[in-house]
């Protein structure tokens, strides 16, 4: 019974509907119906008809005025048009004139609730009262907020137009999300035009709700997305040597989804300017890369004073290219340029890094994979520079032509255990190399020509291994090497030029010969490897269960004969007369065959070390872990048996290890075991034979350590999924290059990023260098031990204020390093930080103030003294 009253009372209410001809949707949360009728279908539709029905529902209840046409929402109306949702705690609908009213009402205890709120075409319009014209679609609103991207906007009334156009009278916009904001720009009168801009009259900034005599004559904030051409607006700066400059100042240019241009300036009072063309360019699944073209004109001091006065003139070109692994299988090309003048650097560029960086380079490369056959070829250019001497070392073409090992004896199907034979591989390698290397003043002239080098070298090893004694595993091998040259050195001492005062290396003659030489190095060798296993093991009261050391001897011997010895002779290199052999083709690109003829063994050991421990996450005490004591420790060397002296090779060292995954620990070194005399020249005696239990003199040694400390970052999850989206983005993409100039300027200015969500950070590295050089000239011993520490980290005084240093301290000439101090200040919608380089060639002060909203990036104070050592 109770079931058919509630459809009796629903075909009621239809029916009430269909003869007040209101083609709605209703939903009544009272009675938990919801009714749904089609738009008017009558031939003649009535004038206060619409075109689509409107859905409605209520918290509380619906009251519908049949007469005067109206429905009114209590508690939580909720009306949707089309594209339009509007939500308030009181909502009033009059068909007569199409009008929606929508208010807020105020409870028992004087708070207000149920603000309303409209939602078109993804825009948001929150206020105190709104009037909606569904016929014409154009809406008044009372006290609204309304939010575009990271902006947010409140009038006191607005208009809102049939193409979404909005006119504001008593306006505020601000970037701060709080309900009262920290600052705001206050303007009479504000227009929005949806997904395009923001536009302004006169505004006056307001800080905390107070006046500042800060007023702009008008506003225009860009609320787009996507590509879009604009001016990009210029930083203001302060510069010690160039003066009061605006920089960055230019014009982006969008043409397309395959490309786009940047153009920025700098320009400063005291005349030194610069220009920067940044084309990207970029194709889906084909390829991405980027260019950049820079000019810049530095003066320093005052032209009328010419001791003081200096000017420099500095070009820096770089290009990045990448190509999809998937466009074309087998075949990739890149390319990584960077090229310029020397001294670019050091005036034009401010981060610390990149100006002690005394070497820049570049790479472009071409490599081809036959799919199916072993052959692989790779070409480039390379290009080193060091900005400080000046040399310039130009590589092209630069080629390498590879066959992976075959193995010829081999069959196409295997059966049963192969043969020894069929183990037979070889393969053959190939290197090109054109090379020239010249002071940068020579770029493009003859002398650059002249000192170019070509040369070529093949090489075919021959090996297999075979199984011996179940535990050792037998090597034999023969390899072929032959090299190519088009030019050979033939150098003399010079007495005259000794007298004449210049040093050793200017007193020695140099001359080139072109032509075509070629020399060739030949071996045989035969290796014998295993591994030996040994464990340790502790009692079961104890926490570790097991310590295991793996021993890993390798022993070879080889036999190289002398087939070059012709390009060898003894060179006089000082006044006294003493002599070293040198080769024809000392200094050449493609490597030299060593000198004499070789035959002994060749020996080396490595160790590793593990132990193996019940963890305490465990409460069962059988889950075990494993922690490397020793990755890897060992030694090497050889014995010549051919020889007629020194036959005893140095022996090599090194050991490496990370402890318990916190501290990573690398050494090596060198000892040479035969005695000096009282010049420092070597003795074919071994140190033992004077009575000494040692291996020989330790000639150099390097031990390095590093390690890391930071507390918890709670957002750590949320970073590393930004980091792998960033990291996920194509190279040559604009919003790249931008990510790129600004870790940029994190490099110059980390008090500006820092995060506030780890309380506090430390890195710590140490590495300590050892050489014991014997200078046979005069039989000195040069003993030379340099150490150096470098720190970096940062902690919170408050969850608003960090402090941070980066920093070092060389023991070897007792002085601090490069140190960058910093304090920076969380100020929810700004940044404040304040740099300090205090030491060095460089040294640096700046004040800067930051807005966090990337709509008001260009919202920037900066304050920086720059001081420079000449």
């Amino acid at each position: 019974m109770k079931i058919l009253c509630q459809l009796l009372s629903v075909l009621l209410i239809a029916l009430i509907f269909i003869a007040a001809g209101i083609p709605h949707t209703a939903s009544v949360t009272a009675m938990e119906t919801l009714d749904s009728l089609p738009a008017d279908t009558l031939p003649v539709a009535s004038p206060d008809s619409i075109d689509a029905p409107i859905h409605y529902k209520a918290k509380d209840s619906i009251v519908m005025q049949i007469p005067k046409k109206r429905i009114l929402l209590y508690g939580s109306g909720d009306t949707k048009y089309k594209e339009t949702n509007i939500t308030a705690e009181r909502i009033s609908f009059d068909q007569e004139n199409g009008m929606v009213q929508a208010t807020k009402v105020t409870d028992t205890a004087g708070k207000t609730i149920g603000r309303p709120v409209m939602t078109d075409n993804g825009q948001s319009f929150e206020s105190d009262t709104m009037l909606f014209n569904i016929t014409s679609r154009k809406a008044k609103i009372y006290n609204t907020r309304s939010v575009y991207g990271e902006g947010y906007i409140t009038s006191q009334q607005s208009k809102r137009l049939a193409d979404n156009t909005i006119f504001g009278f008593k306006n505020t916009f601000t970037t701060c999300d709080l309900d009262t904001p920290h600052f705001q720009f206050r303007a009479r009168r504000i227009k929005v035009i949806p997904d395009k801009l923001v536009i302004s009259g006169p505004a006056n900034l307001e800080i905390e709700g107070i006046p500042t005599p800060l007023f702009i004559p008008f506003a225009i904030f860009p609320i787009t997305q996507g590509q879009r051409s604009g001016i990009l607006p210029p930083q203001y700066v302060v510069n010690q040597q160039k003066g009061i400059g605006l920089e960055n100042g230019g014009y982006y240019i969008g043409l397309g989804d395959h490309f786009d241009l940047t153009m920025r300036g700098d320009v400063y009072s005291y005349g030194s300017w610069s220009l920067t063309a940044s084309p990207t360019y970029r194709k889906r699944y084909k390829y991405n890369g980027g260019l950049n073209l820079s000019f810049a004109n530095t003066r320093f001091g005052d032209p009328a004073v010419k001791s003081e006065f200096s000017t420099s003139k500095d070009f820096r070109v770089t290009w990045n290219h990448s190509m999809d692994s998937k466009a074309r299988p087998g075949v990739n090309f890149g390319a990584a340029v960077n090229f310029g003048t020397s001294s670019y650097n050091k005036y034009n560029v401010y981060d610390y890094n990149t100006r002690v960086n005394n070497n820049i380079g570049s790479s472009i490369t071409f490599s081809k994979t036959w799919q199916g056959k072993p052959y692989n070829l790779t070409m480039g250019l390379n290009h080193s520079q060091n900005l400080s001497t000046r040399d310039v070392s130009i590589s092209f073409p630069d080629a390498t032509f590879t066959v992976n090992t075959i193995y010829p004896f081999q069959p196409k199907e295997m059966v049963g255990t192969p043969k020894w034979y069929e183990k037979i591989g070889i393969s053959y390698n190939t290197i090109l190399r054109n090379q020239a290397s010249f002071k940068d003043s020579l770029f493009g002239k003859q002398a650059m020509f002249d000192a170019m080098q070509t040369g070529m070298q093949h090489n075919i090893p021959i090996s297999f291994s075979i199984p011996v004694f179940k535990t050792f595993t037998l090597s034999p091998g023969i390899n072929y090497t032959e090299y190519w040259y088009t030019k050979k050195f033939v150098r003399k001492w010079d007495p005259n030029k000794w007298n004449q005062g210049l040093d050793t290396s200017g007193a020695i003659d140099t001359t080139y010969v072109p032509g075509f030489y070629s020399a060739r190095d030949i071996s045989a060798s035969m290796s014998l490897s295993t591994a030996i296993y040994g464990m340790y093991t502790f009692k079961k009261t104890s926490r570790i269960k097991a310590i295991r050391h793996v021993m890993r001897p390798t022993l070879s011997a080889s036999y190289r004969p002398d087939l070059s010895g012709k390009y060898y002779h003894e060179l006089q290199y000082n006044a006294a007369g003493d002599k070293q052999m040198v080769s024809d083709f000392d200094g050449a690109i493609i490597g030299v065959p060593s000198p004499g003829a070789f035959g002994g063994i060749n020996f080396g050991l490595d160790n590793n070390l593990e132990m193996k421990v019940f963890s305490r996450k465990d409460t069962t005490g059988h889950h075990e872990k494993k922690i490397k004591l020793l990755d890897g420790f060992g030694i090497n060397g050889s014995y010549n048996l051919v020889a007629d002296s020194f036959k005893l090779s140095t022996f090599s060292l090194y050991a490496r290890t990370n402890l318990f995954d916190k501290l990573n620990i690398s050494a090596s070194g060198n000892i040479d075991p035969y005695q000096v005399d009282a010049r420092g020249r070597r003795l074919d005696k071994y140190v033992w034979q004077q009575g000494k239990i040692s291996l020989g003199r330790l000639t150099n040694a390097s031990i390095s350590m590093s390690t890391s400390f930071q507390s918890k970052d709670k957002k750590s999850v949320a970073k590393e999924q930004k980091i792998d989206s960033l990291q996920n983005m194509q190279t040559g993409d604009a919003a790249f290059a931008a990510q790129q100039r600004q870790l940029a300027q994190v490099r110059n200015n980390p008090g500006e990023y820092v995060d506030f969500d780890i309380p506090w950070r430390l890195d710590l590295s140490y590495s300590l260098s050892y050489t014991n050089t014997i200078i046979p000239d005069s039989g000195g011993v040069v003993k030379r031990i340099t150490q150096y520490v470098s720190f970096n980290g940062d902690f919170s005084l408050t969850p608003k204020w960090k402090i941070g240093l980066n920093s070092g301290f060389d023991f070897t000439n007792m002085q601090i390093a490069y140190t960058n101090m910093y304090i920076s200040r969380d100020l929810h919608d700004f940044n404040l930080s304040i740099n300090l380089i205090p030491f060095g060639t460089y040294r640096q002060f700046s004040f800067t103030i930051s807005a966090k909203a990337g709509l008001l990036r260009d919202l920037r104070l900066n304050r920086t003294r720059q001081f420079f050592d000449q």
